[in-house]
């Protein structure tokens, strides 16, 4: 086994190790973009044990099996790389730790109830490397933590717990730009690769390691701190840029205009990129990576909070959208029956952290609706833990609808016979429904009504 950090090795020797399997590598946390990480790792360096608590993932790995679900490719390099000897998993994190000499972390970094980063699944991690940590070895963190915890976590952390001294080993920040549907085109190249370490030989091999990894640039940063800002000011700028667009979707009632036709034109100016409205943010990104910085600083920071603010509400706007639109034509939203299309925070990704269907539902059975969910990549039980009644997509025509919410643009949506609705009323929230002969407000365009097929606006003017 060889050690990359503080080697007398050339870099050109170092890299044949990597290639040769020579430079054992850890991987822990198999998750959704773990286990993408460690098969192209494995196929990069032939010698990748994954490392995750949960038996099943371990013993499906073995098997040559691959449970991240929707991930083109992933299926194939998992057998693939199991079956020449190059991937392995185990839930004993020691026996990884022992095994390696690159150790990649990967796992969740939520935030607490009071807004605050949780690092304990982090730390356990910590805790496992140090077991097994030898001098030459290197640390890289792929997943999302606060400023500053390479620096003052990570490497301290070890040293204390292992024994060694701070430079006998290396620690650098590497982040994740993944998104799920595309993890291996993503890892492999779509992006370049960042890398910042708590010194400059962290840095170095970080850099080398990588450039077995993707085939983009490789993005060498000053430290691991601003590595780690990276990858927040990433998420950052989306949740102000959403921000900005919600709230000018909240303001197209006042203005009587398309709001979404206005960014589109607006956006025609190169320097101009204001993104669409919508329900709501979700996911585990974008909704917790704001804290991950105020949480760090004592400087104020009035805009993320309130792009934050802005966002969070957007799920109760949409909600109460629906009601509006009921009252308009007649009707009373308390004892209506109202159907959610889609729960998950993402088309095509059953994943269900920070979902703005969880504001929309609990507001709408605030307001005395009776809510149905539909979301064709979910279980009844995840649906109805929402405090929705669960309905299969081909069953939903068979009950007496008054309203429904479009949160989550699932394709299965596309086949939903409109014309089985009587008088329906209907809150886009993504802008992807058109024409579909009933009432509906979208989101940021405003309410239209179809009459013998053509779209029309209430304050003026075809669509």
């Amino acid at each position: 086994m060889i050690g990359l950090y503080n080697t007398t090795l050339s870099s050109t020797e170092q890299q044949q190790a990597l290639r040769r399997g020579d430079v054992p590598v850890a991987v822990y946390g198999l998750g959704k973009m773990g286990l993408p990480l460690a098969a192209v790792y494995a196929k990069a360096t032939g010698n990748v044990t994954g490392m995750d608590i949960d038996e099943d993932v371990v013993r499906q790995l073995n098997a040559g099996e691959c449970h991240v679900g929707k991930e083109p490719g992933l299926p194939e390099l998992v057998a693939e790389q199991v079956e020449r000897g190059a991937l392995r998993a185990t839930a004993d994190g020691s026996e990884a730790a022992d095994s390696a000499a690159v150790h990649v972390i990967i796992v969740p970094t939520p935030l607490s109830d009071d807004k605050e980063p949780d690092l304990a699944i982090f730390q356990s991690v910590l805790d496992t490397i140090a077991t097994g940590i030898a001098p030459g070895d290197m640390v890289i963190v792929e997943c999302t933590v606060p400023p500053g915890t390479s620096r003052d976590l990570v490497a301290p952390y070890i040293e204390a717990a292992s024994g060694l001294s701070h430079e006998e080993f290396g620690v650098a920040f590497c982040p994740e730009r993944t998104a799920s549907g595309r993890a291996l085109e993503d890892i492999t190249g779509a992006y370049p690769k960042i890398v910042g370490g708590v010194d400059d030989e962290s840095t170095r091999v970080a850099a080398l390691i990588y450039g077995e990894i993707t085939s983009n640039e490789i993005i060498e940063m000053s430290d691991s701190t601003t590595a780690e800002s990276v990858k927040l000011f990433e998420g950052l700028y989306r949740d102000v840029n959403i921000a900005l667009a919600n709230e000018l979707g909240r303001i197209r009632d006042d203005l009587g205009i398309d709001v979404r036709e206005a960014i589109d034109a607006a956006n025609t100016q190169p320097f101009c990129n204001i993104h669409e409205p919508g329900p709501g943010v979700g996911g585990h990104c974008i909704p917790w990576y704001p804290y991950f910085v105020t949480s760090r600083v004592e400087t104020e920071t009035p805009l993320i909070l309130t792009a934050r603010e802005v966002n969070d509400g957007m799920p109760t706007f949409t909600a109460q959208k629906l009601g509006d639109e009921l009252g308009r034509a007649g009707r009373d939203i308390e004892g209506a029956t109202v159907a959610v299309l889609g729960v998950t925070y993402r088309p095509g990704v059953a994943e269900i952290r920070a979902t703005p269907a969880a504001g929309v539902i609990e507001t709408l059975s605030e307001l005395g609706a009776n809510v149905l969910a539909v979301d064709p990549l979910l279980d009844d039980d995840v649906v109805a833990s929402f405090g929705a009644t669960p309905v299969a997509l081909d069953e939903l025509a068979t009950y007496d609808v008054d309203g429904m919410v479009l949160v989550t643009p699932h394709e299965e949506f596309d086949d939903i016979d409109w014309a089985a609705f009587d008088d329906l009323v209907v809150v886009d929230g993504r802008g992807t429904l058109g024409d579909i002969g009933h009432r509906v407000y979208t989101i940021g365009s405003g309410p239209t009504e179809t009459v013998s097929h053509q779209t029309v606006a209430p304050d003026g003017g075809d669509r």
